[in-house]
């Protein structure tokens, strides 16, 4: 498996992926409502936004995008056949030295208020914290270790 930086022509692989995860999937048409569109994360991958994804084969598996401007661990996802290979561990790894490296003290994320979901416990075994619950979102946080 190979661990790159994402870029522009990686976008509509990133789409796959991340209509096609176990929890927290979202349609095409549900993305593009929230504004999600292949132009619109092209166009945050030319500001403060950086992502890596996981290759097997010349196919994109998984990938993570943060926004170093506002510590916001913005989206990870794998795809289900690749899940507990470590992918998304390393992934989140990617990301977080980047926001540090940028100088951020401390990040946060969004995610399901549901604690059963594989999603907050692989949050919580990286480290990262409950923060608050608002508009039926469950916000984490994660501090520098500087």
């Amino acid at each position: 498996m190979v661990f790159r930086e994402i870029t522009p022509a990686d976008i509509q692989s990133l789409f796959y992926v991340r209509t096609r995860t176990r929890e927290n999937s979202y349609t095409y048409d549900e993305l593009r409502q929230r504004g999600i569109t292949e132009q619109s994360v092209a166009q945050k991958l030319t500001t403060s936004y950086k992502g890596w994804l996981c290759e097997r084969d010349d196919s994109v598996v998984g990938f993570c995008m943060a926004d170093s401007a506002t510590g916001e661990l913005w989206v990870i996802a794998v795809l289900p056949e690749f899940e507990r290979k470590g992918i998304g561990d390393r992934l989140m790894a990617l990301a977080e030295a980047w926001l540090w490296s940028k100088g951020c003290e401390r990040a946060w994320l969004t995610t399901d208020i549901d604690t059963s979901l594989r999603a907050y416990g692989f949050y919580l075994h990286r480290g990262w914290l409950d923060d608050k619950i608002e508009d039926g979102l469950r916000y984490m946080q994660l501090f520098s270790p500087q």
